[in-house]
């Protein structure tokens, strides 16, 4: 398996030249990231053309300030949370009211009933993904940060100002309130 330490080396050489202001480096490095990027900022913002200003954005910055990372540290993970701090901002600016307040759900539905059971793949996928943009904003950015992004429950109180237990209310109710989306 490979780490984030022998990836950065196996671009060691690209990133070195997006140091020195290469134009096509940093083309290459935006071809091999912006996928993952796009996708990371449009689960947590629910807009296309945001999440493509914000994926935009954040490769600004990052190679405006390439200079200051250490190759040693992986430069995915760093763009990601480049890429992650820019969305929450920008919700937290469209939105400035959104409550990130405990949630304790009443009951929480088995794993197993989270996915619908007819369809083809497609066809799941597409259904989660509309019943994920018509979750609430606190419950989505908790599901994305978690489930997608891999952020634990400390990380996410972290970033979003609030406790680990009230991250991981808001990730229960959010799968409950997921569920109840796409069932009804």
């Amino acid at each position: 398996m490979e780490t984030s330490t022998s990836h950065n080396l196996v671009h060691k050489d690209l990133l070195d030249a997006c140091k020195k202001g290469d134009s096509r480096a940093q083309m290459k490095i935006y071809r091999l990231y912006y996928k993952p990027m796009y996708h990371a900022s449009l689960r947590i913002i629910g807009d296309t053309m945001e999440a493509e200003d914000i994926m935009q954005e954040a490769f600004l910055v990052a190679f405006r300030n390439i200079g200051s990372i250490d190759l040693n540290v992986s430069f995915g993970a760093w763009l990601k949370r480049i890429v992650v701090n820019r969305s929450l901002d920008a919700v937290r600016k469209r939105k400035p009211e959104v409550e990130l307040v405990a949630d304790y759900p009443e009951e929480v539905p088995s794993e197993s009933s989270y996915l619908p059971q007819e369809g083809t793949i497609e066809e799941k996928v597409e259904k989660i993904r509309r019943a994920l943009e018509k979750l609430p904003e606190k419950y989505r950015m908790v599901l994305s940060m978690n489930l997608f992004e891999g952020y634990d429950h400390d990380e996410i109180g972290q970033i979003l100002g609030i406790t680990p237990s009230t991250s991981r209310a808001q990730l229960s109710r959010g799968k409950q309130k997921l569920l109840q989306l796409m069932t009804g």
